[in-house]
Parts: C-alpha cells; sequence; structure tokens
C-alpha cells in the first residue's frame, strides 16, 4: 500500500520529507503500541532489531517507558492502600 502526504512548501524543501514523516509515523505508532517492534523495523528498513535499538535511542524513544499516566495510576493505587 502507499499513502500519499501533501506537505506544505516548507517542510518539503527539508532534506528527504519522504523519510522524515515515515519516522515520524513509526515513532508514534511504537510508542503507542500501536506497531510492535518488528513492525517498526521493518517499516524502517532495518534487519536487525540493533539497529532499531540505535534508532528509537537516537530519538529518545525508550521501551515501556514509565508515563505520566504511570505515576498516575501508581499515586492512585497507593492512596487506597495507605
Amino acid at each position: 500500500m502507499q499513502i500519499t502526504v501533501q506537505l506544505p512548501d516548507d517542510l518539503a524543501q527539508r532534506p528527504d520529507p519522504a523519510r522524515a514523516a515515515l519516522e515520524a509515523f513509526v515513532i508514534e505508532g511504537y510508542r503507542s503500541g500501536a506497531l510492535s517492534a518488528y513492525q517498526t523495523r521493518t517499516l524502517l528498513g532495518f534487519e536487525t532489531r540493533y539497529e532499531l535499538d540505535g534508532f528509537l535511542k537516537a530519538h529518545g524513544v525508550w521501551e515501556r517507558a514509565y508515563s505520566v499516566a504511570d505515576l498516575e495510576k501508581d499515586a492512585e493505587a497507593f492512596e487506597r492502600t495507605a
């Protein structure tokens, strides 16, 4: 399947805007859990998990990062038991 995205001229002037859009898409998909590590790796064209790990690290994406929502759930659980 091919997806077409129309970019404003200023964004289209950046180096390799198609790759930048793909990377943004897969980063958010991975962060949200919509894409697995395998799907993310495949979409980016990486052959190994090592390559994917380097990419994710370079973009500040940490697997199973502790989120604000996680903190709020933990705080609520603590309040119920205290």
